[in-house]
C-alpha cells in the first residue's frame, strides 16, 4: 500500500501547502467528486462511496451527521461542504424563524435590519449542519410577470447592491471560521431576470453594455463585501447560457474583481447544457464546456461524473482542467475549517437557538419596516371608539402558508409530506385583528372565496358579514401556484374568484381596507383604487399579522417604501422607475406610462416636507465627491421615519442612458414638528454612466441632483452642478 501522507490535516501549516497536499494524492474520479453537489434527499451512501461526491444540499439535522460520518470514512476523509436554500430564514427546518420575503423587506430600505436578518439567519442554520445558504437574491425585477419577483430586492441597482451586502456581511460574520456564521451566495449570476414574456429563464436580450450598466453592480458590490460563493442563472444571453459565458465567469468574475471563491451552478445547470438548451451533443461535451468555462460545483447534475472522466478520457478535458476547480473548492473547504469540525448538527443547541424571543422580536420589526401604506382617505390609524364590529375577508386573510410565501415549508421546492411550518409559529392577518381589537369589539371572518379555482361559494357568507361590520379588512393577492421558479403569470390580475369577492363586497357601500398579502405588484380592479385604505404587505413572514394589526390600529407608524413600480395594467410592462430617454410621446395611445404607484413611495400617518437643497459645490473635479443636504420636516402631528432619496441625472451623455437612478438614500426619525438637515454623500462614481464602448465613466457636463420622498418629480427637489 503506497504511503498517503496526513500533513493536508495539520491545521498548523498554511492553507497553500495543505491543499497541494492533498490534491497531490487524489484520483481523477476523487478530484471530479468534488466538483459535485447533490441533492441528500436520496442515495446519498452511493454518492459519497461510488461518487466520491464532496457536497450536497436539502439536508439538515441527522440527515448531515450520516453523510458526515460516511465522508469521514472515505479514504482520504474529504468533508463535505452542506447548503440549502435559507432564502429568507431557515427556509425548511421546521418552527424557523421565517422573515419576510426579500422582497417585502426591501420596503425598509433598511441596510442594518438586513445586516441582522441574515445574522440571525445564521445562527439558526449552524447548529442544524448547515453551512451555506443560496441566499440572496441579487436579481433585479424587470418584468413583473416572473414568478420569482418576490425574491428580489426590486427594481434598482443601488438598492440591491447595499441591501445584498448587508445580507452578505450578516451571513459571513466575522469570517469563514466564524462558529456563528455561514456562507452567502450572490445569486443569480446574472441577468437572469430580464426574460421573455415574463417566463422564467427565457432566453434573456441583454448585451455586454447593458449588464455593465445595470445588472453587474450588485453582483460587483457582493465581491466588496466578501462574498465566498456565487450561483450562476439558467438562462442564456447572446445565445450563450450563463454557465458557459466564459467572459462573465472569468473574466469579469475572477480578473476583474479578484473573486477567490466558489462557483456554483444553479440545479442542473451543467446538465441542461445537453438536455434542454441544447448547445452541446452529449453530457460529455456540456461537463468539458462547464469546466472550461469556469464552474466549480455543479449543482444537481448527477451524469456529470460520468462526463467528466469520458471528457478526460477523450481528451477534451484534462486533469489540470480538473484541478483548477477542485483547488477553489477544496480551499474554501480549508478556511472554513471544515478538516478540523466538519460541521456536524447539534440538535439541543437548534432547540436553543432556533425562534428565540430575540428572534421573534427582530421578525416583528422586520414586519413593522416592511408594510407599506399605499392609500388613506382618512380611515387609518382605526378609532378603537368607533368599532363595535370588524370583518375580516378574503383568501389570504388566515393563510399562514401564502403569508410566509415562497421558499418555506408547504411550497414546490419539497414534497406535500414534509408538512408546513407549525401553524402556531405564524401570525395571520386574523389572528392579529383578533389580538389587537379593543375590548368590546367583535371580530368576524370569511374567506369568502378561492384563490387556485374560480369557487365563488363563500360570497354571500362574506357579504353578510360586511354589511353588518363598521368596516371590513380585505385580504387578497397571489397564491403559491402563481408565484416562484418556473411559475411566471401571463397576467397580474387577481386570479381566482377575487374579483368577483371584491365587485360584491364594493356594492356594499361600506368602508373597505384592503390588504395585499402577495409575492408581486398586481393590477387591481377600480373598486382597489377608490378604497379607504390599501396597505401592501408583500409576504411578511410569521410575525406579519401582528406587524400589520399594529399599523391598521396606530401602534407604529408606517415607514416603508416601494422597491417595485406598480402598474395600472399589465400591457405597461416595463414599468421601472429608470426608463431610459428617448423615445415618441410620453404615453400609450389608451393608456398612461406612468405608475399606479412609484419607486420610493409610500405614505405615513404623518407628513414630510423637504426644502433648502444645497450641494457642497458646484463643480465636480475628477475623483471628488459632492455632500448634498436636505431639510427634512415632520409637518404633521406625531413622530415618524421618513426614508429620504437621492438620484442623479447625467444631462447629456454620449450614448442613451436613464433619466435618473437612486445614488443615496437614508432612514431619518423626526418628532412632530422637527426639522432636521439630512446631508448624503455622492462619491464620484455616483455620477458615472456606461458609454457605447461599454466603459463606466464620468463624462463632463451638467448633472442635476434629485432629493425627495419618492422617485416622483413632484416629490423631488433638484440642483445642478458641472463635472469638470
Amino acid at each position: 500500500m503506497a504511503f498517503m501522507s496526513l500533513a493536508y490535516k495539520d491545521s498548523s501549516r498554511g492553507v497553500q501547502a495543505r491543499l497541494d497536499d492533498l490534491i497531490s494524492q487524489m484520483t481523477v474520479a476523487e478530484k471530479v467528486g468534488q466538483l459535485m453537489m447533490l441533492d441528500g434527499r436520496t442515495q446519498i451512501e452511493e454518492a459519497i462511496a461510488e461518487k466520491h461526491v464532496g457536497s450536497f444540499l436539502h439536508i439538515s439535522g441527522e440527515q448531515v451527521n450520516h453523510a458526515i460520518d460516511l465522508a469521514a470514512q472515505t479514504r482520504l476523509g474529504i468533508p463535505l461542504l452542506i447548503g440549502e436554500d435559507c432564502i429568507h430564514g431557515h427556509s425548511f427546518w421546521k418552527g424557523a424563524t421565517i422573515f419576510p420575503t426579500q422582497i417585502a423587506m426591501s420596503c425598509s430600505w433598511n441596510p442594518d435590519l438586513l445586516f441582522r436578518v441574515a445574522q440571525v439567519t445564521a445562527h439558526e442554520v449552524r447548529p442544524t449542519g448547515v453551512r451555506w445558504t443560496f441566499s440572496p437574491v441579487l436579481c433585479l425585477t424587470r418584468d413583473l410577470r416572473w414568478g420569482r419577483v418576490g425574491e428580489t430586492f426590486g427594481e434598482d441597482p443601488f438598492l440591491i447592491g447595499e441591501l445584498g451586502a448587508a445580507m452578505i456581511r450578516g451571513y459571513q460574520g466575522k469570517g469563514l471560521s466564524d462558529t456563528g456564521s455561514i456562507l452567502a451566495t450572490a445569486k443569480h449570476y446574472t441577468g437572469y431576470s430580464e426574460t421573455q414574456g415574463g417566463r422564467d429563464a427565457s432566453e434573456a436580450d441583454i448585451s455586454r453594455r447593458k449588464l455593465r450598466s445595470y445588472f453587474l453592480h450588485a453582483f460587483e458590490q457582493a465581491a466588496r463585501a466578501g462574498c465566498m460563493t456565487y450561483m450562476t442563472g439558467y438562462q442564456s444571453m447572446e445565445g450563450v447560457p450563463s454557465t458557459a459565458n466564459k467572459w462573465l465567469l472569468r473574466d469579469v468574475l475572477r480578473k476583474e474583481w479578484n473573486f477567490e471563491g466558489v462557483l456554483v451552478t444553479d440545479w442542473d445547470n451543467a446538465g441542461r447544457l445537453h438536455t434542454e438548451q441544447k448547445i452541446c451533443p452529449d453530457m460529455k461535451s456540456a461537463a468539458a464546456l462547464a469546466v472550461k468555462s469556469g464552474n466549480d460545483l455543479m449543482m444537481s447534475t448527477p451524469t456529470f461524473f460520468e462526463g467528466a472522466l469520458q471528457a478526460i478520457e477523450a481528451g477534451t478535458l484534462s486533469e489540470a482542467d480538473i484541478d483548477e476547480p477542485c483547488r477553489h473548492v477544496l480551499a474554501l473547504k480549508l478556511r472554513m475549517g471544515l478538516f478540523e469540525d466538519p460541521g456536524r448538527a447539534d440538535l439541543e443547541r437548534a432547540k436553543e437557538v432556533v425562534t428565540t424571543t430575540a428572534h421573534h422580536e427582530l421578525n416583528l420589526e422586520a414586519a413593522r419596516q416592511s408594510i407599506v401604506l399605499l392609500r388613506n382617505e382618512g380611515i387609518l390609524p382605526l378609532r378603537a371608539e368607533n368599532l363595535r364590529r370588524i370583518a375580516v375577508v378574503g383568501p389570504n386573510a388566515d393563510n399562514d402558508l401564502e403569508q410566509l410565501g415562497d421558499w418555506s415549508l408547504g411550497t414546490s421546492q419539497h414534497p406535500p409530506e414534509m408538512g408546513k411550518h407549525p401553524r402556531d409559529c405564524t401570525v395571520t392577518v386574523l389572528d392579529g385583528i383578533r389580538g389587537r381589537a379593543p375590548s368590546g369589539c367583535e371580530v368576524v371572518y370569511a374567506a369568502g372565496c378561492a384563490i387556485r379555482d374560480a369557487n365563488t361559494d363563500g360570497i354571500a357568507e362574506a357579504v353578510e358579514k360586511v354589511r353588518e361590520s363598521d368596516l371590513a379588512i380585505v385580504v387578497i393577492g397571489d397564491q403559491i401556484p402563481f408565484i416562484g421558479e418556473t411559475y411566471s403569470t401571463a397576467t397580474l390580475e387577481l386570479q381566482g374568484g377575487q374579483l368577483a369577492l371584491l365587485q360584491a363586497l364594493g356594492a356594499l357601500g361600506k368602508p373597505l381596507v384592503f390588504v395585499l398579502i402577495n409575492s408581486k405588484p398586481m393590477v387591481f380592479p377600480p373598486v382597489v383604487y377608490q378604497a379607504a385604505a390599501v396597505v401592501e404587505a408583500f409576504n411578511p413572514g410569521m410575525q406579519g399579522g401582528r406587524a400589520l394589526a399594529e399599523i391598521l390600529f396606530g401602534d407604529i407608524n408606517p415607514s416603508a417604501k416601494l422597491t417595485t413600480s406598480f402598474p395600472y395594467h399589465v400591457g405597461q410592462q416595463p414599468v421601472y422607475y429608470s426608463q431610459v430617454r428617448g423615445q415618441h410621446g410620453n404615453k400609450y395611445a389608451d393608456l398612461t406610462q406612468e405608475p399606479l404607484f412609484a419607486f420610493g413611495f409610500g405614505l405615513s400617518y404623518t407628513h414630510y416636507s423637504y426644502s433648502n437643497l444645497r450641494l457642497s459645490t458646484t463643480e465636480l473635479p475628477r475623483g471628488a465627491s459632492v455632500t448634498v443636504s436636505v431639510d427634512v420636516t415632520n409637518d404633521g402631528s406625531r413622530e415618524g421615519e421618513e426614508i429620504v432619496q437621492v438620484y442623479v441625472e447625467d444631462e447629456i451623455t454620449s450614448a442613451t442612458w436613464v433619466q435618473k437612478e437612486l445614488k443615496a438614500f437614508c432612514r431619518v426619525a423626526l418628532k412632530a414638528g422637527e426639522t432636521r438637515l439630512v446631508s448624503l454623500e455622492l462619491p464620484y462614481d455616483a455620477f458615472s454612466m456606461v458609454n457605447a464602448e461599454a466603459e463606466r465613466v464620468v463624462e463632463p457636463g451638467s448633472f442635476r441632483v434629485y432629493a425627495g420622498s419618492s422617485s416622483r418629480p413632484s416629490d423631488l427637489l433638484s440642483a445642478g452642478l458641472v463635472a469638470v
